[in-house]
């Protein structure tokens, strides 16, 4: 199998990192173009993939097709990719905000889809995505896995369901690392070294992950472990609540959602 990315950002520039960091694809089967000549040339060199002088060539030369450009150019490679999609070819659309629905209409009835929505963290390999489409074809849904495991972990969901794991599988990275810089931030408050408190904050983050995904507790129940009669974390945790930790966190997930729903909103019309 031959792949194409078409866009070579910092998503699929990860994901191509990551299979020529696996066994289980080749550089010279992987194939990129991007508007900036520059990026591609970066890119072969790095990875050794190879150059696509046209869109049309890619195309042309590959059995999978990434397309993996901001969601506000699609209007512009979708009729392209049309005209020159052949009905034994697999699309992939890594792209928030354009569904199934639209890249069928743009793309064809019959033609192969995937969605899949990784999020940041695929640039470590700790991704965690999810793909969705209407074919029932189970090779080509293990070949979908086998690619997109190679930066982390991948489910498939409905698609009804993309705009809540916009959410909490892509957007909230960013609510992780603003609690990581903020507990940082409030040791730097009590004396200890920023860097230092940045390792330590990012360590428990990541062990506390580790035990809600091990462990057959409820994360309340875990809560409840930590917090000791009259200690000092059950003030931390009553604190939190007070001051509409949770409430806040619901608003966050509200207004990310919310915003999906607009882009599929101004997709379609």
């Amino acid at each position: 199998m031959k792949y194409g990315f078409i866009g070579l950002g910092n998503m699929a520039s990860a994901i191509i990192q990551g299979m020529i960091s696996s066994s289980d694809f080749n550089a010279e089967d992987i194939y990129g173009i991007n508007r900036s000549p520059q990026k591609t040339e970066a890119l072969v060199n790095q990875y050794g993939i190879q150059s696509s002088p046209s869109l049309e060539q890619l195309i042309k030369d590959v059995d999978v097709i990434i397309i993996a450009v901001k969601p506000q150019m699609f209007d512009d490679v979708l009729p392209t990719i049309k005209e020159h999609l052949n009905k034994n070819q697999i699309v992939i659309s890594i792209a928030a905000g354009k569904s199934l629905d639209y890249l069928h209409e743009h793309l064809g009835s019959n033609n192969t889809i995937f969605r899949v929505m990784p999020n940041i963290n695929a640039t470590i390999g700790a991704s965690t995505s999810c793909y969705s489409t209407i074919a029932t074809d189970s090779d080509q849904k293990a070949l979908i896995e086998q690619l997109f495991a190679t930066v982390g972990t991948i489910v498939e969901l409905p698609e009804n369901l993309f705009s809540i794991f916009t959410t909490i599988g892509c957007a909230s990275p960013a609510f992780t690392y603003l609690y990581i810089d903020s507990l940082a931030r409030a040791a730097v408050r009590e004396g200890m070294p920023k860097q230092m408190a940045l390792e330590i904050a990012a360590s428990s983050v990541l062990g506390s992950a580790k035990m809600v995904l091990q462990s057959e507790s409820h994360p309340w129940a875990l809560i409840d472990q930590v917090c000791s009669p009259g200690g000092t974390t059950i003030q931390g945790v009553t604190s939190l609540q007070v001051n509409h930790f949770e409430s806040t966190i619901y608003e966050a997930v509200d207004a990310v959602t919310n915003k999906d729903a607009l882009l599929q909103k101004e997709t379609v019309k």
